[in-house]
């Protein structure tokens, strides 16, 4: 790839994550300096926010290069989580972005239900991508939060992995206590479906609340 074509990309993608990062946390869902975002720039790379960066505040000199390893490529610090980022893109080659989002949803439902959230008879699951009717059944599997990242994403990508072996599409996953992974093809489908998961975890949230009384 000529050195031209290649800064060009850089730039293309960080203005989308940059945008991106502005509309989560206008949505609420990216507060203080919660949260990380990455896309693919090639087979090799991933940009991808820096440590400690406010989503809603980001500058292009908040997003990183990284390798499929997790490793910095230009001598900036990446999220501790950036594995959690990475084994994603490994395990799907057409992946083009995740994003981790820190809602007051998210974080509820991992205190509402155990090990995941089922997601069925809603319209709006229809705006993940292959989806085409409400009567879809999506599970939205919950992991204990852990200090060692690379533990969790193991434990991740082995769920994963047993999905994928049961044609089960997953389009999403929750850390306890801190939040929710989500991904698509481009930053914008992954934006479509943050946005659809975030209201149908709010919905189900609800739900709980209504039924325990």
């Amino acid at each position: 790839m000529a050195a031209n074509e290649s800064i060009a990309m850089i730039e293309n993608l960080t203005a989308q994550l940059l945008a991106a990062g502005r509309y989560l946390h206008a949505q609420g869902t990216v507060p203080a300096t919660s949260g990380n975002l990455s896309a693919r720039l090639d087979a090799d790379r991933i940009a991808i926010t820096v440590s400690g960066s406010h989503k809603g505040h980001l500058s292009s000199d908040d997003i990183m290069l990284v390798d499929l390893q997790g490793r910095s490529l230009d001598g900036k610090k990446p999220s501790a989580e950036t594995l959690l980022h990475t084994s994603l893109y490994t395990r799907y080659p057409a992946l083009g972005c995740v994003l981790h989002s820190h809602s007051a949803a998210a974080v509820l439902a991992s205190r509402l239900f155990a090990d995941a959230v089922v997601l069925e008879d809603q319209e709006l699951l229809k705006a993940l991508a292959g989806v085409t009717t409400h009567e879809a059944t999506v599970i939205v599997p919950i992991f204990d939060n852990d200090q060692d990242i690379a533990r969790l994403a193991d434990e991740v990508d082995g769920y994963l992995a047993a999905n994928d072996e049961q044609n089960c599409n997953c389009y999403g996953y929750i850390i306890a206590g801190h939040g929710l992974y989500t991904w698509g093809e481009s930053v914008s489908e992954a934006l479509r479906h943050v946005e659809a998961l975030e209201f149908l975890l709010d919905i189900e949230n609800r739900l709980q609340g209504v039924n325990r009384r």
